[in-house]
């Protein structure tokens, strides 16, 4: 077990060294470093939460029209035909 979690933080430690040198943050200063970090992921939890709550609702709207134009009937016009 004791081998797992340090496996798991060296993995960790290079993952965040990875986002590091991609995103050049390395050459800010750590006041600046948090700043972007606080800015990047404040960002990416509104993106989420945007689209957690309002995709599934263009989804539905976006298939109600679909359907409407394919020619398939609402179900109160088949009652009268019926």
């Amino acid at each position: 077990m004791r081998m797992v979690l340090k496996y798991l933080k060296e993995y960790l430690s290079w993952l965040y060294y990875q986002y590091l040198l991609i995103t050049g943050i390395y050459v800010l200063e750590p006041w600046e470093q948090s700043i972007f970090n606080s800015v990047l992921f404040s960002s990416m939890a509104m993106v989420i939460y945007t689209s957690y709550v309002f995709v599934p609702v263009h989804v539905c709207l976006a298939l109600e029209f679909l359907s409407g134009i394919c020619g398939e009937q609402p179900e109160s016009t088949m009652a009268l035909i019926n």
